[in-house]
């Protein structure tokens, strides 16, 4: 038990200062061109939308064919670019901005465009003492081992392939000197995770994945998701794990369109140049949730923003956390003269 205690006290300090990947495929996708159906391009439009609502909405919604043909009965009008690709494919790229008013409008959840990075540390147990980690990159191996080599890129592709599907960041870690110092094949298969955690940290990831895999095996795959200090445990396929990660991550990142905007009063500490100022600024402009802001006071290093934020103070303060500000505990409201029955937030900036 204190070993799990400490290893959540080493995550929380790995995912709070990390900051968001930014997700650039939200709105393209490349799905199968059917050229024995009637309207080919039209079809692939409708898989290719589906595809894109996965990532931007979640699978409720995506796989709700009803309530998608009533959202968006004409997915060609959302089209900007469409390329043919190799394989009788069909590469479409959709307007994002038009995509979210229609969903927030209807009041389904957006996830943006800036996501957590998962770290993935999966160890595969292949039977007749071949166990490995997989990594980054395939190991240099001689020709006896290709075998190995190619069923650590299909194991390890399958994992990319569903979170590029649910637009989730992942990362394998290196496996170099350093990692192999800190960790090996019994740390993970023994569920010494306090040991990954503490190698995460040099990955600067949100989340870490720990797997136990054995494909030849009757026993079930063991699962460990460490995220903001907590732990969760599954079983099951690669490709299911990766969807409960993308879900549970969405629900504390995807907002929904019923969301109401509020006022939080959001002072901000740390910010002793004109640098840090400019930084603060684009930080707060780049959060999605964020719908204006002004400055109200300023005090030394310390400045007080007026905020209207979408979801609430929890939902801004996670945003922030996220974003590598650091959240002040016992904020006093009175040195700002802020009404102590108002929402209200203090975090620092270190750059």
């Amino acid at each position: 038990m204190k070993k799990y205690l400490w290893a959540m006290l080493i995550l929380a300090g790995v995912a709070s200062p990390a900051w968001a990947v930014e997700v650039t495929s939200l709105y393209t996708a490349q799905v199968p061109l059917d050229q024995e159906v009637e309207y080919p391009r039209t079809r692939a439009y409708e898989i290719a939308l589906a595809d894109v609502l996965m990532r931007v909405s979640g699978s409720e919604l995506s796989a709700d064919t009803e309530m998608v043909e009533l959202l968006f009965p004409n997915p060609a009008s959302y089209v900007v670019q469409f390329r043919p690709g190799a394989d009788d494919t069909l590469w479409v790229s959709f307007d994002g901005e038009a995509v979210e008013n229609v969903l927030r409008q209807a009041g389904q959840t957006v996830w943006g465009s800036d996501r957590p990075l998962t770290l993935i540390w999966m160890a595969v147990d292949w039977g007749q003492g071949e166990r490995e980690i997989i990594s980054a990159d395939d190991p240099q191996r001689s020709r006896d081992e290709a075998r190995s080599i190619d069923r650590n890129r299909l194991l390890r592709q399958r994992v990319l392939d569903m979170g590029e599907r649910r637009g989730l960041p992942i990362v394998f870690p290196l496996l170099d000197t350093v990692d192999l110092q800190n960790v090996s094949f019994s740390d993970i298969w023994g569920g010494f995770d306090e040991a990954l955690i503490q190698a995460s940290r040099r990955y600067e990831a949100n989340s870490v994945l720990v797997g136990r895999i054995r494909p030849v095996s009757s026993q079930r795959n063991r699962w460990s998701f460490y995220f903001s200090g907590e732990k969760r445990t599954w079983n099951g396929e690669p490709e299911l794990v990766i969807n409960l990660v993308a879900d549970q991550l969405a629900a504390e990142f995807a907002i929904s369109g019923n969301a109401r905007i509020e006022t939080i009063d959001l002072t901000i500490a740390g910010i002793s140049s004109v640098e840090a100022y400019g930084s603060v600024q684009n930080m707060l402009q780049e959060i999605t949730l964020i719908e204006s802001f002004t400055v109200a006071e300023v005090e030394g290093d310390r400045i007080r923003y007026r905020i209207e934020v979408l979801g609430g103070v929890d939902r801004l303060s996670r945003a922030l956390r996220f974003n590598g500000l650091i959240e002040q505990n016992g904020f006093d409201s009175d040195r700002f003269g802020i009404d102590p029955l108002d929402q209200s937030l203090e975090f620092f900036y270190s750059p």
